[in-house]
Formats: structure tokens, C-alpha cells, sequence
């Protein structure tokens, strides 16, 4: 089973961060973040007008109490330690405090492969990981998909439309569900 850090900037995405979310919930993988992660992306979508401050809490509370052991601490003495790009620095420290084994992030410039290796984590684009998760797990993700369009009611959404949405961040992902049904 993977253990997976989620950056920031693949929780700003609401479909992705949402696809994510929902693989993980159906078991697929076990999620991890620190409060400095969720800061970021919940900052982001309040300064972009995606969403207000306080909606933006509401959205934190719920991933929380959904994800309640995904939420780790991490000390400035490990993230010292670490030698990536200084501003991502505290991600790959939670992948080595939660035992990750990847970091799904859009921002891989961040995490060399130099700078992941001592610790045997990987830096995984969102359209990498979702295609690894739909390589090994085909019937449970279309069923995952199925089920979040199923949910979106503002708007209602498709399978389909979902689709469309994702293959903005994951184009590969979706060609190969597409390709598939």
C-alpha cells in the first residue's frame, strides 16, 4: 500500500484534491500532511477568491475529521535535516516522519531524486500517482469516479465531465480511463 504525502498544491485543485481524497477514503492509499500543508493549500484558495476564509475552514475541518490519523507533526530538527528546495523542505520531512514512500506533488523541481533517495521516497506527479493507483486498482478507481460524479450536485457533474475536469491535472490518468469504458 502506498503512503502518500500531499503537497499543497495538489490540494488547491477542487476536482483533484477531491479525487484524491476519495481514492483515499475508498483505501487505495493511505494520505498524509502536516497543518503547514493544509495552511498553504487553504490559503491559496482564499487569496485566488475560489473560496472565503471561512469556507476555506469549513473545507480544512471536513478533510480532517475525515482523515483524522493523516495529519502529522513535524519538528524544525528533521526538516533541518533536509536537502531539497528550502520552501518544500517540511513535505519531504512529513514523508520521512509519516514513513511515505512517495510525495504526490506538481511542483517535482522541488523533490530531486538526489534529495529523496537517503530517505527511499519518490516525487510523483498527480497524473503519475492516479496512474499508478488506476494500473493497480482499475475496477475500484472507475468506481471511485463513478461515485464522487454521482455526489457533485453544484454542479452536477457526469463521469464523463468529471473526467474532463481531472485531465486538466491528469491527463494521462483520464486518457486511460477514457480508453477503457
Amino acid at each position: 500500500m502506498y503512503l502518500a504525502v500531499l503537497d499543497s498544491c495538489v490540494l488547491f485543485p477542487m476536482y483533484l484534491r477531491d479525487t484524491l481524497l476519495c481514492l483515499a477514503e475508498a483505501g487505495l492509499y493511505l494520505p498524509y500532511w502536516t497543518q503547514e500543508i493544509l495552511d498553504g493549500a487553504t490559503r491559496n484558495l482564499v487569496n485566488t477568491g475560489r473560496l472565503t476564509t471561512t469556507q476555506a475552514m469549513r473545507l480544512e475541518g471536513r478533510i480532517k475529521q475525515a482523515f483524522p490519523s493523516a495529519l502529522i507533526v513535524v519538528s524544525e530538527n528533521i526538516v533541518q535535516f533536509m536537502t531539497n528546495h528550502p520552501n518544500d523542505r517540511h513535505v519531504l520531512a512529513a514523508a520521512v516522519i509519516a514513513k511515505a514512500n512517495i510525495i504526490v506533488t506538481s511542483n517535482l523541481k522541488h523533490f530531486q531524486e538526489r534529495d529523496l533517495a537517503p530517505w527511499q521516497i519518490q516525487a510523483k506527479s498527480p497524473d503519475d500517482f492516479l496512474t499508478e493507483l488506476y494500473n493497480l486498482y482499475p475496477e475500484q478507481v472507475i468506481e471511485v469516479l463513478q461515485l464522487q460524479s454521482q455526489s457533485l450536485k453544484k454542479p452536477p457533474m457526469s463521469f464523463i465531465e468529471l473526467l474532463e475536469l481531472l485531465s486538466r491535472e491528469a491527463p494521462r490518468f483520464t486518457s486511460n480511463i477514457k480508453s477503457q469504458i
